[in-house]
């Protein structure tokens, strides 16, 4: 192999320029067996992902991939769940501080632009690994209305219309891409079912209310996730719509 020796250490470039570290982290995420996607509707945004337990004795209450950052900003981690939640914890202190300086809720461009710096940071030094997660964030901000970021281990972030993350990412982005064609201004119940179908198309499964998680910010711009039985009501409607 040509690039024998060059993933030794995350701040070491190959000689095509690429960071095999990285690269690794980034083909984890998808190893981890579990898709997400993320949409933006014209009044809200929506993340869903699936809920997979592996052990029957594990409660499955204590095991989630969407995650509340503050009032109005929430996530769905894909990746290794450790560092999920070592990234939440970090996105949870950053929006606070940022609140207790200014006096406001913080924005969520703003705390993406802060993560992206720390996940860049992280190839810098030898030291240091990635955090083998991707991250999207959720919000309905006061002045750009919906907003949904996506984030990687190599602290590279874009604003998107929807995306997806995981296993079956380019599935998912290839579903999405035509959907946006066909209708760009969905109301709240028609983008959650949007990105139940998306994820049931590509996976080709049909979902019990356990099986999927659902984080909506609409509204008042507060985000929630849904119960099972809100969830199942639009697991019918998908399926008499059919």
């Amino acid at each position: 192999m040509p690039d024998s020796g060059y993933d030794r250490h995350i701040t070491i470039f190959s000689p095509e320029g690429r960071l095999h570290q990285i690269e690794y982290c980034i083909s984890a995420v998808k190893n981890a067996g579990l898709t997400s996607v993320a949409l933006r509707g014209s009044t809200c945004c929506v993340v869903v992902t699936q809920k997979k337990v592996p052990d029957k004795l594990i409660d499955p209450s204590s095991m989630s991939h969407v995650f509340k950052i503050s009032n109005t900003i929430g996530c769905v981690m894909t990746g290794q769940l450790a560092d999920s939640k070592s990234a939440v914890e970090r996105m949870r202190h950053e929006a606070s501080d940022f609140k207790f300086k200014y006096g406001y809720e913080c924005p969520v461009h703003a705390l993406a632009q802060r993560m992206a710096d720390l996940a860049q940071i992280h190839t810098q030094h030898a030291g240091w690994r990635a955090l083998c997660c991707v991250t999207i964030l959720v919000s309905v901000d006061d002045e750009k209305g919906p907003q949904v970021f996506k984030i990687d281990p190599a602290g590279h972030f874009l604003g998107y219309k929807a995306t997806a993350a995981g296993a079956k990412e380019q599935e998912a982005t290839n579903y999405l891409e035509k959907q946006y064609k066909k209708d760009t201004a969905m109301d709240d119940d028609t983008t959650i079912q949007t990105a139940i179908t998306c994820l049931q198309s590509i996976l080709s499964a049909d979902f019990r209310a356990t099986e999927i998680e659902i984080g909506i910010v609409a509204g008042k711009g507060r985000f929630t996730t849904l119960s099972e039985e809100d969830i199942e009501k639009h697991l019918l409607a998908i399926s008499e719509r059919d």
